[in-house]
């Protein structure tokens, strides 16, 4: 697996987003490395060709991040972005004591367990398995990000668009199937103790942000909520310096100095 790895001391682990790799989160790394070990990798549904799928998707991405954990040594604070932050409760939900704390930027938590969006991946399911891919990412981002029209249509006309979303169809689409195939509802997380941070975008769509509110709801251990002033969900590449400041606040007070050198080696 690919793993890059910059600074040193107190670890921090980041579990990028969809539609994207590990260089996704480069200029937030760059930042936090600055006074932390910070490792990223990419994810096996943007990684794996055929990507997994559904419940498969779902074991093998806890896998891979657990492996990261166990192999960074010490407490490791966890980043999870979006699609990547479910990863990251499910990683912790699979083994707690793994996983010091969790700071999370808008999980899409039940986004497509309606009726509806389960429809929605499955219509993009077809279009992509038709040699759609723009026709795939459309539905993704209208109907299951929440895009309006009038802005999906056009950004995927453009050259530079439409050659990011051809690389990552295929993942984007099986990672939407990974979330279909989650079980409904927040109770679960109930029983999640571990310091949780939760980052949100001011101008993000509703829906994530009121995701988020609900899994705030039901956690035991909510040490921060903080929403990036004209912000939506990608503020990694829009306000890095913002989001970097956030989670390092967020560090300081969770994670113990001194801890978190490598212990075998085995990372890259």
């Amino acid at each position: 697996m690919p793993v890059v790895e910059q600074g040193a001391g107190r670890v921090i682990l980041i579990v990028h987003g969809g539609t994207g790799d590990l260089t996704a989160w480069a200029p937030v790394a760059e930042r936090l490395a600055r006074d932390f070990r910070v490792l990223r990798y990419t994810r096996p549904t943007y990684r794996l060709r055929p990507a997994p799928r559904g419940a498969a998707a779902v074991e093998v991405e806890v896998a891979d991040a657990l492996a990261m954990v166990r192999a960074a040594g010490g407490p490791v604070l966890i980043v999870g972005h979006s699609s990547g932050a479910v990863v990251a409760l499910e990683a912790a939900l699979a083994d707690p004591a793994a996983i010091a704390a969790l700071a999370l930027y808008e999980p899409p938590l039940d986004v497509t367990h309606s009726p509806a969006g389960s429809a929605a991946v499955r219509r993009a399911r077809s279009a992509l398995d038709a040699g759609k891919p723009m026709a795939a990412m459309r539905i993704h981002l209208h109907e299951l990000v929440g895009m309006p029209r009038r802005v999906v249509l056009p950004i995927t006309l453009l050259p530079p668009i439409r050659k990011l979303f051809g690389s990552y169809a295929d993942g984007q689409v099986a990672d939407n199937e990974m979330l279909d195939a989650l079980p409904v509802g927040m109770e679960r997380f109930a029983a999640l103790d571990r310091p949780v941070l939760l980052i949100t975008g001011e101008k993000s769509p509703q829906h994530l942000r009121t995701r988020s509110a609900d899994l705030a709801a039901v956690l035991p251990d909510i040490v921060d909520e903080v929403t990036l002033a004209g912000q939506g969900h990608g503020a990694n590449a829009g306000a890095p310096d913002a989001v970097a400041a956030a989670i390092a606040a967020f560090a300081d007070r969770v994670l113990p100095h001194g801890g978190g050198e490598p212990t075998s080696g085995e990372l890259g």
